[in-house]
């Protein structure tokens, strides 16, 4: 593992290190703590990273331990399906959006802002 960068790391950026890209499936999530949030680290099929938060907001169950589809993550226990971009469920059961964490890449490290949220863009 890479040494984490001084300038994303440093006191004050809200930036934590929390993987890197070679621990990710090729597709799929991993469970991460972030901040002392369980955040869901998912890589879509084009190979993007996200952040999400874990809980599924309708069910309150690890989102990382579902299944990734294109942009979508889905919860494994009612089926809710989130938007991994923006956060927001794509049907019901789940109608409150989880929340989506700016995300960097530096080599083959994955760094997350353990701060707020990204606001949730308009539908």
């Amino acid at each position: 593992m890479n040494a984490p960068s001084d300038e994303l790391t440093a006191p004050g950026t809200g930036f934590e290190f929390v993987c890197t890209a070679s621990e990710l499936p090729e597709v799929g999530a991993v469970l991460a703590d972030v901040g002392g949030k369980p955040v869901s680290i998912v890589r879509t099929g084009d190979g993007q990273i996200h952040a999400i938060d874990d809980p599924c907001t309708h069910g309150q169950v690890s989102l990382s331990e579902g299944e990734v589809e294109g942009c979508l993550i889905e919860c494994w226990l009612h089926g809710s399906r989130f938007d991994v971009r923006t956060g927001r469920p794509t049907g019901p059961p789940a109608s409150a959006p989880v929340g989506v964490y700016a995300v960097r890449r530096v080599g083959d490290d994955i760094y997350v802002d353990a701060g707020s949220p990204l606001p949730v863009p308009a539908p």
